[in-house]
């Protein structure tokens, strides 16, 4: 089919078109970027107990606010912040959530201040490849998501549960889970 709205995607998407756009163009291609990579994981962490779909469509506010996850700006915020993030109706504003990304940002300019890349670190829970999912089956974690979210937690970082290390592994193409009748999901194999 030659046109794009007529190829067969992955369920989860639907028909939303802000959902199609984003499953078509970013979920499930490998982000090698370490900045981006974190960004993404704080995104995660927001979507706790919301729709994913929520987060997309707050993810331009959420860039205003958190200084476009720039993770040096993020680190120096201070109570004075959580406290202006909390009234920003752009974001959802859920203190504690506030306060784990301004600890995230802390913790990856540590990694990379110690000469730890993100990237790297994220990247060797899958030996730099992309696992392939069956195409069938879409676990909400696997013992891979398991031992990730228990090292993400080790070095500080908070709302990383398992479920949403896969959540993660699988929007930033850690994992290739599209659907095996999705048509984006041959173009993402290695």
């Amino acid at each position: 089919m030659s046109d794009r709205h007529e190829q067969v995607r992955c369920g989860w998407c639907g028909t939303d078109p802000f959902y199609s756009a984003y499953h078509d163009a970013e979920w499930g291609v490998p982000e090698r970027d370490s900045r981006m990579l974190w960004e993404m994981l704080m995104l995660e962490g927001f979507q706790a107990g919301l729709s994913w779909i929520t987060i997309l469509r707050k993810r331009e506010g959420f860039r205003a606010a958190f200084a476009g996850f720039d993770p040096d700006k993020v680190a120096a915020f201070t109570d004075t912040d959580i406290e202006r993030l909390m009234g920003d109706p752009g974001i959802v504003r859920a203190r504690a959530k506030i306060v784990a990304t301004i600890a995230g940002a802390r913790i990856f300019c540590a990694m990379r201040d110690s000469g730890e890349d993100f990237a790297a670190y994220a990247w060797s829970f899958v030996d730099g490849v992309p696992v392939q999912g069956d195409g069938v089956t879409f676990p909400a974690q696997t013992p891979l998501s398991v031992a990730l979210s228990k090292d993400l937690k080790a070095r500080g970082f908070k709302f990383v549960g398992p479920t949403i290390a896969y959540a993660w592994m699988q929007a930033t193409g850690l994992v290739n889970d599209h659907a095996a009748n999705c048509f984006r999901r041959d173009p993402l194999r290695p």
